[in-house]
């Protein structure tokens, strides 16, 4: 240190080249944790420069790792999730902390302060459970729901299909709605790639389906739910955001990857390569929290290549399957509002990731129109 001067002492991370094998020690620092210690004559504990560098790179995805079934970077694998910080937006926290140092040094600085946001992520992997699935799809379903005596499904699916009843999965007049009297603007990913083992929408040929999204789209911001076959495959990709842009009649700006699946670098460095500008996808779908440890928007930072990109993160904090395993809406309200709490301190941006679905008259989601609405609202309250 130069006399006076703020100091504080770094850590090797931000001088070394390549990946390696880091010993990281978590300790408490007040209301938070942190790790990376300092020393006695640094004005800060830990280097937070490099603590917030390793949780926004995601540094530990890029090593060796258990992976789930789908092959995701899990949440028990997480630094976060195994020093029980994963729900503290850290890297925020810690920023406050340095801010408030800062102004002992400086007592004149004074920092325009952002304010609480609300990011609402809605993901439509299928837009409709019965309709526009064609002969051979609706023949297929019909014979499944005999086969498993699922004769309630059977009655719904044709009630839907003769004009009785609503698709169980059309929400969408809700979703406009709910859209025209919320300050925060809803981000729609829409799935329209080649159906296949693992996503099942319908046909983006069909005229019905490419209206629904120009609706959506007259209200909403649309994107890209990127079909599970091109997370892997540049020029499939490639086609779904060519067929998307046709759709929206406008240069797609944002992308979703079907079951928030990631394999870092890669699936980011696809997105760079098309020029698609913002990710919704990093986030637990079992876990509420922090998974970046942040609820600021950031700016994806490729390792191998020690480059920053222009792609824009916009890591998500709750997601409804994630709510499911509450089992009374009471503690799923609780929960949910801990989250928000958290958002709310270091006044950042809220993202949460509901379905279409999430807002049907299933038992399964009863009560989750209620938990959107805390979350819209929240932007009201002090």
């Amino acid at each position: 240190p130069l006399g006076k001067e703020l100091f504080v002492r770094s850590h090797d991370l931000l001088h070394e080249q390549g990946l390696a094998f880091l010993t990281i020690n978590v300790n408490d620092w007040g209301n938070t944790k942190c790790f990376f210690t300092t020393g006695d004559k640094s004005h800060l504990p830990y280097d937070i420069f490099a603590a917030s560098f390793y949780l926004l790179t995601r540094y530990e995805e890029y090593l060796p790792h258990v992976q789930d079934d789908y092959g995701r970077f899990v949440a028990e694998e997480s630094i976060a999730y195994k020093n029980g910080f994963l729900y503290q937006p850290v890297v925020d926290v810690w920023a406050y902390k340095f801010l408030k140092v800062l102004r002992s040094f400086y007592p004149d600085f004074n920092p325009s302060i952002r304010s609480y946001r609300i990011n609402p992520i809605i993901d439509v992997p299928m837009a409709y459970d019965f309709k526009q699935k064609g002969i051979m799809r609706t023949f297929g379903g019909t014979m499944f729901d005999l086969g498993r005596f699922r004769f309630r499904r059977l009655y719904q699916r044709y009630s839907v299909l003769f004009g009785f009843k609503k698709d169980p999965y059309d929400t969408f007049s809700y979703i406009i709605n709910r859209q025209k009297t919320s300050v925060s603007k809803f981000n729609v990913f829409f799935l329209i790639g080649n159906y296949s083992t693992y996503d099942k929408n319908i046909n983006i040929n069909k005229k019905v389906f490419v209206s629904l999204i120009k609706s959506v789209a007259d209200y909403c911001k649309v994107g890209l739910k990127v079909s599970y076959f091109a997370l892997e495959d540049l020029e499939i990709l490639k086609k779904e955001k060519r067929t998307m842009e046709e759709v929206i009649n406008t240069p797609l700006n944002s992308s979703r990857h079907s079951f928030s699946k990631l394999n870092l670098p890669d699936s980011y460095r696809n997105l760079v390569e098309l020029e698609i500008n913002e990710d919704y996808t990093m986030g637990y779908i079992d876990q509420l929290g922090f998974r970046a440890g942040t609820c600021t928007p950031f700016f994806f930072y490729d390792l191998d290549y020690e480059t920053k990109t222009p792609l824009l993160i916009n890591t998500f904090h709750v997601i409804d399957s994630a709510l499911l395993k509450y089992n009374s809406l009471l503690d799923k309200k609780k929960t949910l509002n801990e989250v928000i709490v958290q958002v709310k301190k270091v006044n950042g941006t809220f993202s949460p990731v509901f379905h279409n679905y999430t807002f049907s008259d299933e038992p399964k989601w009863e009560g989750f129109k209620e938990l959107f609405n805390i979350i819209l609202d929240s932007h009201n309250e002090a």
